[in-house]
């Protein structure tokens, strides 16, 4: 319990350090957010470590999915208000979970594990890829990158956790469309960014896939 109540207090300490990061040096980005937004980022960020200590305990693995609670909050919330994924935050997610995973891949043995979240990364990403090419109105470059952090994790957790990840971005990133089509119509419903879909898919099948 401990663990847990500490994640979260970590999460909501780290949520608006990151933001003013973010603000300085990816100016283009814009200033920092408003309270409001800078509030429920924090929300979302703080209930993520805790969800994830309470999945991973004391165990290696961990480290690799605060910093993906951190930076996919943040990820999440620019796409929201810019429909755009920021290329450093991107290869920061990829190149900082990657390495925080060689932690348990050479410790508690796991590199099987780390071997098929590479794999997984590649999968991904390469579908996005195909996607992207078919029907580049739907699937932008930002989400074909984030692909491949989120196949990264998804493939460290198992086969079954990429698969049921990779449709499940999809059939949220659905859901949430024909929700702005009935609210707002279609025209609305087109610019519905991709990437928190794909972020909350990971966030869940993380979580409650066995």
């Amino acid at each position: 319990m401990l663990l847990v109540v500490g994640a979260a207090l970590l999460g909501a300490v780290l949520s608006p350090i990151v933001e003013r990061l973010i603000a300085r040096l990816l100016p283009r980005l814009g200033e920092v957010p408003r309270l409001q937004a800078r509030i429920s980022t924090a929300a979302v960020t703080a209930i993520a470590c805790a969800a994830f200590a309470a999945r991973f305990g004391s165990g290696l693995s961990l480290p690799a999915f605060i910093l993906l609670a951190v930076l996919g909050a943040q990820l999440a919330r620019i796409d929201i208000a810019l429909h755009l994924l920021p290329n450093p935050l991107v290869i920061m997610l990829f190149a900082g979970g990657l390495l925080l995973l060689l932690l348990p891949g050479i410790y508690d043995k796991q590199s099987d594990d780390l071997l098929r979240g590479a794999l997984g990364a590649v999968i991904l990403f390469s579908g996005y890829v195909f996607l992207g090419l078919i029907s580049p109105g739907a699937i932008g470059m930002g989400d074909v990158k984030l692909a491949g952090p989120v196949g990264l994790y998804l493939g460290y957790l198992g086969w079954s956790h990429l698969l049921y990840g990779g449709l499940l971005g999809f059939v949220l990133n659905g859901i949430v469309s024909m929700l702005m089509i009935s609210r707002k119509g279609r025209n609305e419903a087109a610019e519905v960014p991709h990437g928190p879909s794909m972020l909350g898919a990971l966030a869940a099948v993380t979580l409650f896939a066995a």
